[in-house]
């Protein structure tokens, strides 16, 4: 009899992402949680998702970090939504806003590397996984285990 998952099933049972961290990407991962100018963030995000590319054995994936104040809603004159950045699937591409919804301070470090991880988690799990990537459990196990193997939680 064949068995079949569903993508939520099968998202909710992978926790691990199956690949080595080099010691490069988590030079890169470093640099980058002490980056603050716009053009650095720029240029070393899109080093550390270039080499998470390639150490995945996935196709590389286009990022824009822009200067813009995150997209936000509010209502009663208060933030109600905010979106960090987002992943688009077709043109393989991560766009993530350097700047806070309301007072458009550059985001704090932790708070921009976990939008650029969670939005390349996408492209890991399209690409690799052939997943309709949605937030389950197994997909944020597999983005905690992404951000344990860069030390990320010894920042």
């Amino acid at each position: 009899m064949f068995f079949f998952k569903s993508n939520y099933q099968r998202s909710k049972d992978i926790e691990k992402v199956k690949f080595p961290i080099s010691p490069y990407a988590r030079e890169l991962f470093l640099a980058l949680s002490q980056a603050k100018q716009h053009k650095q963030r720029q240029q070393f995000s899109v080093d550390l998702v270039d080499e998470l590319c390639d150490l995945a054995r996935i196709d590389i994936v286009n990022v824009k970090i822009s200067e813009k104040k995150q997209y936000h809603k509010k209502s009663g004159g208060r933030v109600v939504y905010k979106q960090y950045g987002y992943y688009r699937v077709a043109s393989k591409y991560i766009y993530i806003n350097n700047r806070t919804a309301v007072r458009g301070q550059v985001l704090a470090a932790k708070t921009f590397l976990d939008t650029l991880l969670h939005e390349w988690m996408h492209h890991y799990d399209h690409k690799k996984l052939g997943l309709n990537s949605i937030h389950t459990s197994g997909f944020y196990a597999r983005l905690r285990d992404l951000k344990e193997k860069l030390g990320y939680f010894e920042l």
